[in-house]
This record gives C-alpha cells, sequence and structure tokens, in this order.
C-alpha cells in the first residue's frame, strides 16, 4: 500500500505516493531523477549513497549523513534531505575545487558521496580538523585514487577552515558566508516548522508488522522484499531523554543510535573508554542510523556492543502492548539468531548498574581491517579490584559460539583471585573448555581459540601492567 509522503528535498518541497519500506535512495534516483547519489552495494559499506537528512531539534536544525540506500523512505516525511544537488551551486564550494585540485576525483562515482559525507560534517557543527574530517569520510569507498588525493583534500581543507570558519558563529550562517552550502539552507528551519503540522506518521502496532529503527540491519538481510513490508517505524516514538540516570543505574533507550552513545557526555563520565571502542563500530553513516537495541536484537555471534554490554552486565527493559519486563542479557540470547524477545516485543531500554569510580575496563577486537570490519573474535572485561583481589569479573567474548557469550565459567574462576601469570593462564584454560567456535570465512575454530586466549592475556597485560607482562604468559 502507497502513502502521501511530504517532506522538503533541497530546495523544494516534494509530495510523493510511495510504498513506505522502499529504500530512500530508490526514491531520490527512480521518483525524484536526482541521479547524482550513486547506488553502489547497497548495503552501507561503500557509501556512495550519502545523503543529509536535516529535523528539527526543539530551536535547532541537527544534520547526520546517511546511507540512503538502509533508510525508509517512510522516516523522511517532515525533514530535509539534501542530495549532492543541493549542495551544487552555480560555482564549486571549495571542497568540490580541492578534489578538482588535487586529482581526488577520476571517474567520479563515489565523488558525490565524499563531498556530502565533508559537508554534513560541517553542518554537524563538529570540529573542523584533519582528524575528524578524515573519520567524516571513513564510510565512503573511492576505488580509483587509492584515497591519498583525498587525505591530500581534507589536509588543505582544514588549513583553510581554520582561518576562515569563526566556531562562536551560527554554523548554518557562517557556511553560506562562506558559499560552502547554499543561501537556501538560511530559511530551512521556517519550512520544516511549517510542515511539521501536516506531517502524519506511520507508527501502527499492525500484527506482523516488521519493525524499523535503524534499517541497517534490515535492508541488508532482507533487502529483496523490504519495499512491501508493511513497516513500523519505531523513531516515531523516540523518548525525550534517551540516555538517563536513575536508581542507581546507567538507562540507554533501544533507539538511542550509536553516535548518541558514542557522542554522550553521560556516557563518557560513567564509562570513558566506551566511546573510543565505539570507533570501530561502522562508519559514520551505520552510527549515526544503527540504534542500540536493533544492535542487540540482530543476535549477531560477534556484535561489538553487545560484547561490551555483557561485560558490563546490563539487563534489557522490554516492552509490549499489554506489558513490561526485564531479563538479564545474557539470558536474552538463546541459539544463533534467536532471542528471548516476541513478535510483539520491543527492546525498550538497557541498564546497566553503575560501578562507581573504581572499576576496570578494556575491549579488544581482532578483524582483517582495523575499522570498518567485522571481528573474527571480539572480548570485554570488566573488573573491580580490593587490593590485588577481583572482587567482581565478568568476561564476554564474541565469534566463538552461536551467540555473543558471557563466559560465566571463565569469570567464575577468576574471581576472588589475585593477578598473576597463573591465575590468567587457568582462566584462559577454563575459557578454551567454555567456548564452541566453528571455521568459516574469518578464521579456523583453531585460530579463534588462540585468538581469544591472546585477548584474554591482553586485557590483564594492559589494565594490570605492575602484575602481569607478556612474557610471563607464554
Amino acid at each position: 500500500m502507497k502513502k502521501e509522503i511530504k517532506f522538503l528535498c533541497n530546495n523544494e518541497i516534494k509530495e510523493i505516493s510511495v510504498k513506505p519500506g522502499t529504500p530512500l535512495l530508490d526514491v531520490i534516483r527512480n521518483d525524484l531523477r536526482l541521479t547524482g547519489t550513486k547506488e553502489g552495494c547497497k548495503e552501507g559499506d561503500c557509501g556512495a549513497c550519502t545523503v543529509m537528512i536535516g529535523e528539527l531539534n526543539g530551536d535547532d536544525i541537527i544534520y547526520k549523513t546517511i546511507n540512503s540506500c538502509l533508510f525508509p523512505v517512510a522516516e523522511i516525511a517532515g525533514k530535509h534531505l539534501v542530495t549532492i544537488e543541493g549542495i551544487q551551486k552555480e560555482q564549486l564550494t571549495k571542497v568540490q575545487e580541492l578534489f578538482l585540485e588535487e586529482g581526488a576525483s577520476q571517474c567520479g562515482f563515489c565523488t558525490p558521496g565524499f563531498i556530502v559525507s565533508i559537508t554534513g560534517h560541517l553542518l554537524s557543527g563538529a570540529e573542523v580538523e584533519t582528524s575528524t574530517l578524515t573519520d567524516s569520510v571513513a564510510g565512503n569507498i573511492c576505488r580509483c585514487t587509492g584515497h591519498i588525493s583525498i587525505k591530500r583534500v581534507i589536509a588543505r581543507f582544514s588549513d583553510w577552515a581554520e582561518t576562515k570558519i569563526n566556531e562562536d558563529e551560527n554554523r548554518i550562517n557562517e557556511l553560506i558566508r562562506l558559499s560552502l552550502i547554499p543561501e537556501y539552507f538560511a530559511g530551512v528551519k521556517e519550512e520544516l516548522i511549517k510542515m511539521s503540522s501536516g506531517v502524519v506518521g506511520i507508527r501502527k502496532q499492525t500484527k506482523g508488522a516488521t519493525k524499523v529503527a535503524g534499517g541497517t540491519d534490515i535492508y541488508v538481510q532482507q533487502s529483496e522484499g523490504v519495499t512491501d513490508y508493511v513497516l513500523e517505524i519505531l523513531n516515531e516514538n523516540i523518548p525525550k531523554q534517551k540516555i538517563e540516570i536513575a536508581d542507581g543505574s546507567l538507562k540507554i533507550s533501544g533507539l538511542t543510535t550509536m553516535s548518541e552513545i558514542e557522542n554522550s557526555k553521560m556516557i563518557s563520565e560513567t564509562f570513558p573508554a566506551i566511546k573510543e571502542y565505539l570507533k570501530y563500530f561502522g562508519s559514520r553513516q551505520i552510527r549515526n542510523r544503527a540504534t542500540a537495541g536493533g544492535n542487540i536484537r540482530n543476535a549477531s555471534p560477534i556484535g561489538d556492543f553487545s560484547n561490551i554490554l555483557l561485560a558490563l552486565g546490563a539487563k534489557l527493559e522490554i516492552t509490549s502492548s499489554t506489558k513490561t519486563r526485564e531479563i538479564e542479557l545474557e539470558n536474552f540470547f538463546i541459539s544463533y539468531k534467536t532471542v528471548d524477545c516476541a513478535e510483539d516485543e520491543t527492546i525498550n531500554k538497557i541498564i546497566i548498574q553503575l560501578p562507581g569510580p573504581d572499576f576496570k575496563m578494556n575491549f579488544e577486537k581482532v578483524s582483517k581491517r582495523e575499522y570498518l570490519d567485522i571481528a573474527s573474535v571480539n572480548s570485554a572485561l570488566f573488573a573491580i579490584m580490593n587490593n590485588n583481589k577481583i572482587n567482581k569479573v565478568r568476561i564476554s567474548a564474541g565469534g566463538v559460539a552461536p551467540i555473543p557469550l558471557y563466559l560465566k565459567q571463565t569469570s567464575a574462576e577468576l574471581k576472588n583471585k589475585e593477578i598473576n601469570p597463573e591465575t590468567i593462564k587457568k582462566a584462559a584454560s577454563v575459557a578454551m573448555e567454555e567456548i564452541s567456535p566453528i571455521s568459516d570465512a574469518r578464521g579456523s575454530k583453531e585460530y579463534k581459540r588462540l585468538l581469544l586466549r591472546q585477548l584474554i592475556y591482553l586485557h590483564f597485560i594492559k589494565l594490570f601492567p605492575n602484575d602481569i607482562r607478556a612474557e610471563e604468559l607464554i
């Protein structure tokens, strides 16, 4: 069934009749005929289809870059869609000029995605420096230039922007002044306010409806049929407070995106290392969409975030139309891709008990690429010490079982033990009995066993450098 959807596309209000589950990319190219946005992998890996989405947030407009191939068109209602055509003007922007000067565009297929990603970073209000600009294009792949020329573009633009952009000014006004975005951006807020009163959502608890939040899993796994699905867009019921501390616990809404977790001051103050760990979680475009609840519900045996939460002893608050219940995350995963969550239930909150200041935490991941890759094996450790003894410890592992695995026996083996090489070796041997890896494209089962043993060693080498040295574990 088609639905009327109204939104602002670049500088024009659009009203289209379309199936709500249609990927936004298909609408951009086939219905709107804006073919600067390219179709590449259609799995969120290449970044060729990158666009910006702007939406009202109180008195501000928040812009984020997303992969349009993984975005249900229904969710664009009442928002501002910016494609490469919405950045292009009568003259090139500074970013586009530098791409030409540095030979950073050859066949040109990937170039629109890079331009949109960099411009989206500027609109986000983030710092404009080489490292952050480089991170903004981490989800964009170019097969012609080898990225070296693109890195030169970023370095030159960063130097240029340092003397040009006034961080104290309104960012949109500054970018208009510097001709980095067109003048029509100044009136977008007013247009979205006018439009908001007439936008009707499609959040319905229809029997058999497919629940979609970020869409970064379902649009990859079920891309052929998702256009015709009856959708329940969960993002139309986002709570005002996604992250809070209450009743001695950190509570994270299931609809919180990985970017929001990564940038949360509250989470950084409670678990400072998580911001760094999440840099390994997909690209900026993926982190802008992927939700905490969706990542857990997907139940990947090598899910990075699930691994971290298992070590932290997280609980889930699961809700349906009739009831709310809590379950330990370690009991949520039943078997491969099977979880304790009925069709009419959703993950409402993730609950983590606050540990106090004296805890130790570490996360390790081994993959073929350091970033933007799926782990062969990952592992997390959380510990609270009492002098030199382990008062509380939880170790998790991914890639070594059909589910994200809490190493219950290994953790029990370590409790109340002193930190020394023999203790760590014994715990690693217990872990070898607790896991059941299989050989697959990411490594043989023997390789995965060896990896987990080494990651357990690495946890203690990093966290207890005065007590454990690598040569003592050989």
